[in-house]
């Protein structure tokens, strides 16, 4: 009976409203009230702060800053090997698999539309069809700036509007098409492996999503799909390594990463296993593997 109201007075929440409201909260520099708000989060959450860069709650001015703090430069490896890919976050991983034709498996019982959570650009997801893709969920205590599975060129951002459900493990399993209904980010990408999809789904009290190249992109929110396009070959474009940061969010969620068809092999993913950022999740098809 509680996970059924947990999920059901979701869809009656001023999700957006509730959302915005503490945003400006997590924004504001309220000194000692900041601090003692940020070691409760730290004593609830379990929040591993001999990771941080600024170990101490008192360096945070903010909220936002605490919460996308980031991490001393020994606490990830990036492995170098040309032909991994590895975990872009730290997280926990919901689906990973198939996509099958323009289907997404998100939990049991439900799917979502690959076109729909691009966008709803046939265009943009034609790629994707009958390729790979991992769900990988952010909880509160975790590390919340987006890295670089590959390196890559940016080629389109497009934002999606949409509801702001909680992207945790009982709402994926219970709101239908949950990832291509809440409001995200849409990143893609030319890489060695062809092209990549990188989305940043909002939640419930996501109170902003940023990327490295455009800083916030929401709030505030929009009522229409935007896509913007990048030149790949000047000296504007936008080239990212392997692990270099991407984006982050401002009280976390939820990114779904998809890559084309027999391109990319999974390494020993799980539903439920933790990822850290720089761990190898994928390797490159050889010539030898590829599906003729």
């Amino acid at each position: 009976m509680l996970d059924w109201l947990k999920v059901n007075l979701q869809y009656v929440t001023p999700k957006h409203l509730i959302s915005r409201l503490v945003g400006k909260l997590a924004e504001a520099e309220m000194g000692s009230v900041t601090t003692s708000l940020i070691k409760l989060f730290i004593k609830q959450y379990n929040v591993d702060m001999s990771e941080a860069l600024h170990e101490d709650p008192s360096h945070y001015r903010s909220f936002n800053a605490f919460f996308t703090r980031p991490l001393k430069p020994e606490a990830r490896t990036i492995d170098d090997n040309d032909d991994v890919l590895i975990h872009a976050v730290d997280g926990t991983v919901s689906q990973f698999g198939d996509i099958e034709s323009d289907s997404i498996f998100q939990a049991k019982g439900h799917d979502f539309s690959l076109t729909t959570l691009l966008g709803g650009k046939p265009d943009i997801a034609a790629p994707y069809k009958n390729g790979k893709f991992a769900t990988i969920y952010l909880a509160p205590r975790d590390y919340h700036r987006i890295h670089m599975p590959v390196e890559g060129t940016l080629t389109d951002m497009i934002y999606v509007p949409g509801e702001l459900f909680s992207v945790n493990p009982l709402t994926a399993e219970n709101i239908p098409g949950l990832f291509a209904r809440n409001e995200r980010v849409v990143a893609i990408f030319d890489t060695p492996v062809g092209k990549m999809a990188m989305v940043l789904v909002g939640a419930t009290i996501v109170a902003s999503i940023e990327t490295v190249w455009a800083g916030t992109v929401t709030p505030p929110a929009g009522q229409n799909v935007q896509h913007w396009t990048y030149e790949q070959d000047s000296e504007a474009a936008v080239k990212l390594e392997k692990g270099a940061e991407l984006g982050r969010f401002k009280l976390g969620s939820t990114i779904v990463v998809c890559f084309e068809k027999d391109t990319i092999d999974f390494e020993d993913l799980v539903p439920g296993m933790v990822t850290r950022l720089g761990e190898p999740m994928a390797a490159k098809r050889s010539a030898d593997t590829t599906d003729t």
